[in-house]
């Protein structure tokens, strides 16, 4: 059976994607990546994020990386404790090199989010489900 499920992700710089996962609130895990790549632990089940370099990318996948300004193959989502968490994580995430591409919201009348990308055009989502709320 499955033990734990791992993100990877291409970056350009990994100093500065390490700057702004540290800034949104991932936790780092120093034990695993090395100076051309990263690793996270993302919420209380510690999925794993890991960044490579392109070039690494590109050798484990054995193809080209998208191109994230022309479009977007997956839709990351974080699930947020409140809604003040979700505004926090879009303040945060504009203010370290990402970019909010939908303000914080309402949704269906019982979810608060937001979307924004990574500085390499990753798209993130932030929800805050009130579970009371949702439609039966």
């Amino acid at each position: 059976m499955t033990k734990q499920f791992w993100l990877n992700l291409p970056v350009k710089d990994i100093a500065q994607s390490r700057t702004f996962y540290n800034a949104i609130g991932f936790t780092e895990n120093n034990h695993m990546g090395a100076a051309d790549s990263a690793c996270f632990l993302i919420g209380q089940q510690n999925a794993v994020l890991m960044l490579f370099s392109y070039e690494q990318m590109e050798n484990f996948m054995m193809t080209k990386i998208s191109d994230t300004s022309a479009g977007s193959e997956m839709l990351l989502s974080i699930d947020a404790e409140s809604r003040e968490e979700v505004e926090a994580l879009a303040r945060v995430a504009a203010t370290h090199g990402g970019t909010v591409f939908s303000q914080p919201t309402e949704i269906q009348g019982w979810m608060y989010g937001c979307g924004f990308t990574d500085p390499d055009g990753h798209r993130w989502n932030v929800l805050h489900m009130d579970m009371d709320k949702m439609p039966r």
